[in-house]
């Protein structure tokens, strides 16, 4: 039930997209002739007002088509055809689909606030919410739920600025002794961390948050919900945009941390596993990555479609066809490779696989 909830919020966030291009077309007058979620063969296909709508056997993407003259027998200078209008409509239409995901971020992130509140303000030290097997909190015996208060012999602040302090000594101490003091369950210990070199920073296999209660609060007045949320968003928005940033930069030590759609899904199920504010949570995170992925400048996305468009502006005339078709091709060939490479790895990583390999 958990993985088809996920894919049902996959599902709506690609129909939202896709929705900001059709409406930014049609409210435009510009002539439109398909709207489809999904790829590959049609399930469910119905024509309205001459639009074939569709629900398409893969649901990993969708798209929004326009009619060729040709083919329609329409006049090739017809001012409704989207190649014949302004380049600025035109940039209205591709950004379209960006623009309604950072949208809908935004209102679930009201929606969430307005019904489940906000946090208190942390207290002291820092949350471990998970540990990796093997790795070196795992082997230091630190436990999810345990609560850092002190590094070596310095006390950590609060908020995001005490995690910041210990990541920070984390990566400059690869392959060296930490010192630690947590509290777990009311108990103090002391432990000892040995960071794992990987590319020259230390790493111990820990997801860390600040220390925030469980109970959350109501705000106060509307200023209070509208700060909250810019907040959040802007956090989610610039975290993300730094996620892809830093792939591009310093592809060997983030490729790891790529997910693929299964991995995505996995990851939908166990956030809707806490009700209504996890999948909340989940559909404002995946509404802003399809925001900024889609604003990538390749072909097959909308952020290269966008690069076309601005380039024909300032020419004066479009990019030669032949040129189109080769980095969209070359584009093409790497999404999808990429694609297969992150589905077979997130496959293999499902613990209902590696049960079944290691039988």
């Amino acid at each position: 039930m958990n993985v088809l909830t996920s894919i049902t919020v996959l599902g709506f966030l690609i129909f939202f997209h896709e929705m900001g291009h059709f409406l930014a077309a049609i409210l435009q007058g510009i002539y439109v002739d398909g709207f489809s979620i999904g790829f590959g063969p049609s399930i469910i296909q119905k024509r309205f007002k001459n639009i074939t709508y569709s629900l398409r056997a893969f649901p990993l993407g969708g798209f929004v088509s326009f009619p060729d003259e040709e083919v329609n027998n329409i006049d090739p200078k017809d001012p409704n055809l989207l190649k014949n209008r302004p380049v600025f409509q035109r940039v209205i239409v591709i950004s379209a689909g960006v623009f309604a995901n950072l949208i809908l971020a935004y209102t679930i992130l009201i929606v969430n606030v307005t019904t489940i509140g906000i946090p208190f303000d942390p207290d002291p030290g820092i949350l471990v919410l998970a540990t990796q097997p093997e790795k070196a909190a795992s082997l230091a015996g630190l436990q999810a739920g345990d609560k850092i208060l002190k590094i070596e012999t310095s006390t950590l602040g609060v908020g995001d600025q005490a995690v910041s302090t210990l990541v920070k000594e984390i990566q400059n101490s690869s392959d060296n002794p930490i010192s630690i003091t947590i509290d777990r369950n009311g108990v103090l210990k002391d432990l000892t961390l040995v960071p794992k070199n990987i590319d020259g920073k230390g790493t111990i296999g820990a997801q860390l948050q600040p220390n925030i209660k469980k109970e959350t609060k109501k705000t106060k007045n509307i200023f209070e919900l509208f700060k909250y949320t810019n907040n959040e968003f802007s956090t989610l928005l610039v975290k993300t945009i730094q996620g892809y940033k830093g792939l591009i930069t310093n592809f060997s030590s983030t490729a790891q941390q790529l997910s693929g759609p299964v991995k995505i899904v996995e990851i939908g199920a166990q956030l809707s596993q806490q009700g209504g504010t996890g999948i909340l949570l989940f559909a404002a995170l995946i509404s802003i990555n399809l925001a900024v992925l889609n604003s990538l400048p390749l072909p097959l996305l909308d952020g290269g479609q966008l690069v076309f468009t601005l380039i024909e502006g300032f020419r004066g005339k479009p990019v030669p066809v032949r040129v189109q078709m080769v980095v969209t091709q070359s584009s093409f060939f790497l999404l999808v490779g990429l694609s297969i490479l992150l589905i077979i790895r997130d496959t293999s990583q499902l613990l209902i696989v590696q049960k079944l390999l290691t039988q």
